[in-house]
């Protein structure tokens, strides 16, 4: 038996969607409130956009300073991306809770915000970015994507995981830490001699450009 896809409301011709309302938010620029009570599991609303492939949304947005954390895009799946900021609707302004009243869902290549809970009407409605974290971020990656939600349950940033992966400790010990200390001390430079290292050589910018999709919003997979 073929699944049945539950839709959200829509805006009418005004524009004017029957559950949100977009206004100024405390947690940040606009944000997205509830016109009427909502109950627990309602679908509200659709996030639609340009569909692009991972290349096109990096493309579009390449222009991008490394420390700017606003996206609109929303990665379906490994070949599509949706790009809210280009024929996108009051969806894209749903801001990031760590402790949030909704949810992004995916079904049949579609996504859906729901809420996991009862919303009073005039609530602003939250879901959790969970935006990835990559191996090679820069050190002020938290900072960059600080978040101010000022929920109790506040992990400090939209990423996820909530802190940066530690390094794995050696399992040669002492042996390890020895055979370093010597590696380094056999690299020093002799007294007279010049260094090998060139100092033509260009330094990897700590704040290197991360590509717009990895920093997309994570998707929630039903």
């Amino acid at each position: 038996m073929a699944k049945l896809t539950v839709t959200a409301p829509v805006a009418d011709e005004s524009g004017s969607h029957p559950l949100v309302r977009v206004k100024r938010s405390k947690v940040h620029g606009f944000g997205v409130f509830a016109k009427k009570p909502i109950k627990k599991g309602e679908r509200i609303i659709e996030y639609i956009g340009d569909r692009v492939s991972h290349s096109e949304a990096d493309e579009r947005y390449a222009h991008r300073p490394p420390d700017d954390n606003h996206t609109f895009l929303f990665i379906v799946d490994n070949k599509t991306v949706i790009d809210a900021g280009s024929n996108g609707n009051d969806a894209r302004f749903f801001n990031h809770c760590c402790d949030p009243n909704c949810e992004s869902v995916i079904e049949d290549r579609r996504v859906f915000v729901e809420a996991i809970r009862d919303i009073a009407k005039g609530d602003e409605m939250t879901y959790d970015y969970q935006i990835g974290r990559d191996k090679d971020d820069p050190p002020n990656i938290d900072v960059i994507f600080a978040c101010r939600c000022g929920s109790a349950k506040c992990r400090g940033t939209m990423l996820w995981p909530a802190k940066r992966p530690g390094k794995k400790k050696s399992s040669k010990g002492k042996a390890a830490v020895a055979k370093s200390a010597a590696r380094k001390n056999s690299s020093k430079t002799s007294p007279g001699k010049k260094s090998k290292t060139s100092v033509g050589k260009k330094k990897k910018s700590a704040a290197k450009k991360k590509s717009a999709v990895k920093r997309a919003k994570k998707r929630t997979s039903r």
